[in-house]
């Protein structure tokens, strides 16, 4: 992955601990053969896949480009 977008990844983590849903993250319930989940945006197109558990906790899936999600 590149560093710019681990950088970006690392600051946005830390909103997202405090509000997933803050309108910067454009976080969105993602549809078809991946509908069971979320997504936040980083730059340059990535965005990083998770899944909110029933016991209050998230699960970090993937970090990827936009047209990784064709593959996942």
């Amino acid at each position: 992955m590149p560093s710019l977008i681990r950088e970006d990844f690392a600051r946005k983590i830390d909103i997202f601990k405090k509000n997933p849903f803050y309108s910067k993250l454009g976080t969105h319930k993602l549809g078809g053969r991946l509908r069971d989940y979320y997504a936040f945006c980083l730059r340059d197109g990535f965005r990083v896949l998770f899944d909110f558990l029933n016991d209050g906790s998230v699960l970090l899936i993937n970090v990827g480009s936009h047209d990784d999600y064709k593959r996942w």
